[in-house]
C-alpha cells in the first residue's frame, strides 16, 4: 500500500465495509461476547446511526477501500457536555501508519464544534495499543465507567477534556 488513507464522513455506501471491520477487529481482541459493541443495533447502519444530531462518524480509506473509522457521539446516559469516542477500529494493515492519531485528532476536534467539553470512551485489557495512543492524545484513565452505554465488557476507561 503505497497511496496515503484519507478521512471522510461515512456514507450509507460504506455501512457494509464498517459493520465487516468492526465484525473483524472485535473477536481478535476477545470482544465479542455479551457487553461489546460488536452487538450494538446501529453496526449494520451506521451511516444513518451517526446522521442525527450530535454525532460524526469518519471512514478511513485507502485506494477507494474502506480500513478503518471511529466517531462521535452523545453518551448515553451521560451529561450533556460529554461525548463518547465510539467504534474505532481498524484492519490490521491500517494500524502503526499514524491514522489512529489522525482520527482521533479528526473525532476531537467535531467533537469540539459539536460543542462538546469532555470525551469519555472505553475499552478493554489487550487492547494496549489503542491504550498507548489515547494516553498520547491526552485522555486520562479513570477508575470506573461513565453513562449507561450498556457495554459492560470494557474493562478501562478513559476521559478528556475538550
Amino acid at each position: 500500500m503505497t497511496a496515503p488513507f484519507t478521512i471522510r464522513p461515512i456514507t450509507p455506501a460504506d455501512d457494509a465495509a464498517v459493520a465487516a471491520i468492526i465484525r473483524t477487529v472485535m473477536p481478535e481482541f476477545g470482544a465479542d461476547g455479551p457487553g461489546f459493541a460488536i452487538h450494538d443495533a446501529e453496526v449494520d447502519a451506521m451511516a444513518a446511526a451517526y446522521a442525527r444530531p450530535g454525532r460524526v462518524y469518519f471512514v478511513v480509506e485507502q485506494d477507494g477501500r474502506v480500513l478503518g473509522g471511529g466517531g462521535i457521539a452523545p453518551l448515553d446516559g451521560g451529561e450533556a457536555d460529554v461525548c463518547e469516542l465510539r467504534k474505532m477500529y481498524f484492519l490490521p494493515e491500517l494500524r502503526g501508519r499514524g491514522a489512529g492519531k489522525a482520527l482521533i485528532r479528526r473525532c476531537l476536534a467535531a467533537a469540539r464544534e459539536l460543542g462538546y467539553r469532555r470525551c469519555y470512551l472505553e475499552t478493554l485489557t489487550g487492547m494496549e495499543a489503542a491504550q498507548t495512543l489515547y494516553a498520547k492524545e491526552g485522555f486520562r484513565r479513570i477508575c470506573a465507567p461513565m453513562g449507561a452505554t450498556g457495554h459492560g465488557g470494557c474493562d478501562r476507561w478513559y476521559l478528556r477534556e475538550l
